[in-house]
């Protein structure tokens, strides 16, 4: 998920009470729930590739997860220890409860992760075996508002946090707003959401000037995390009918070409419970549509939506083999969840290019993918 999500679930979690456990309990729960995507930084020590292989890697294991609760807690003793030396007074941080904040914190990152289609691989270092809840997209506006009102409410007692709320709420809406304005269809609800999060912001906003904040307490907060959770059982109900159709939908695509379907998945989209994007593999392509909820006439793939991408047999795919040993090519190989490789082996003069995908976030055959690598290989003597 999105580090914002993350935020408030921390924030969220000291409001409901482990901000009691200790002072810097809310400043270290936002840090733990945050702390695994620390990995990213292994960017400048090599290239996107290196990224993407270490992304959601130790730090978002149950090792790391463990590991990651009990540092973040131990930096914050060290600090306080300095700060109190310098102005000779006691300490005032108590270790066991920053610690059971932090590890609770820590504990929330790769559930979230776990949620989306992007997966995490809780067993590292002993298998890196990937796991997927295909619940929610990776940034979810309702999440935000879910956690965001009652954070907003619970902590704007002053000026400057109300200028940051609103400054927050402000720049989401834009995000929104841009999303929504493309023609991915992955974010064709988004006007939608950005709709009710305009109504839901203004009445948080009457609410925090009618002074409710002043009677709402820790209860505000934890019903807020109920709400998340009874969201998530929602959502799988309705990804158990999403995945069902998806599977209908491939069984009747694939029959009449002789294909035998091996697996088949629903994926979420942004904002809308009722499309999901689907892929489906068979022994000889793999197959890429839109899953559209509440067809009276029984699961359909929206409208121009489907889409075979064959996969490569005899020449192309000594190709392909080919291209499978570049680093940048088993990298990604290893990440991807649905690989496809396209090639032009007929014009094969030279050299031509393999281009490795996964086929959750781009499609071959474009000339550049955030999930996608073109890698030249040498053509066959003719």
């Amino acid at each position: 998920m999105d580090n914002l999500t993350h935020s408030l679930v921390g924030l969220t979690l000291a409001k409901a009470g482990l901000e009691r456990l200790s002072p810097c309990a809310t400043i270290v729960c936002v840090a733990a729930a945050n702390a695994a995507d620390a990995d990213v930084a292994s960017g400048l020590f090599g290239d996107r590739w290196t990224l993407l292989q270490n992304h959601r890697g130790i730090t978002h294991s149950i090792a790391g997860t463990i590991a990651i609760g009990f540092l973040v807690p131990a930096l914050a003793l060290a600090v306080e220890h300095a700060a109190s030396a310098l102005a000779k007074r006691k300490p005032r941080i108590q270790f066991r409860g920053l610690l059971l904040a932090s590890m609770l914190a820590a504990l929330t990152h790769p559930v979230l992760d776990w949620t989306n289609n992007y997966g995490v691989r809780p067993f590292l270092p002993w298998s890196g075996h990937w796991f997927y809840g295909d619940l929610v997209f990776f940034a979810d506006p309702y999440i935000w508002l879910l956690l965001g009102v009652p954070a907003f409410l619970l902590t704007s007692n002053s000026r400057l946090k109300i200028v940051g709320w609103c400054t927050l709420a402000v720049c989401a809406a834009a995000l929104m707003f841009l999303a929504g304005r493309s023609t991915n269809p992955e974010t064709a609800s988004l006007p939608f959401a950005l709709l009710i999060w305009i109504v839901v912001a203004i009445a948080a906003a009457l609410l925090r000037l009618s002074g409710a904040q002043k009677r709402l307490g820790s209860g505000l907060a934890m019903a807020a995390l109920l709400a998340l959770v009874g969201y998530w059982g929602a959502l799988s109900v309705v990804h158990r009918l999403a995945a069902a159709d998806a599977s209908s939908i491939a069984e009747r695509v694939v029959a009449p070409r002789g294909e035998h379907l091996i697996r088949a998945a629903a994926m979420p989209t942004a904002a809308s419970a009722l499309r999901w994007q689907a892929v489906a593999e068979t022994d000889q392509a793999m197959y890429r549509f839109v899953v559209q909820l509440g067809n009276t006439n029984g699961p359909q793939a929206a409208d121009g939506s489907l889409t075979r991408y064959a996969k490569p047999t005899g020449p192309p795919e000594a190709l392909v083999k080919m291209g499978e040993q570049d680093r940048r090519a088993r990298t990604l190989l290893d990440f991807a969840r649905f690989p496809i490789a396209h090639v032009d082996a007929e014009n094969c003069i030279g050299q031509t290019l393999v281009q490795f995908a996964d086929l959750r976030y781009t499609e071959p055959g474009r000339e550049r993918g955030n999930f996608s690598v073109n890698v030249p290989v040498d053509c066959p003597v003719r």
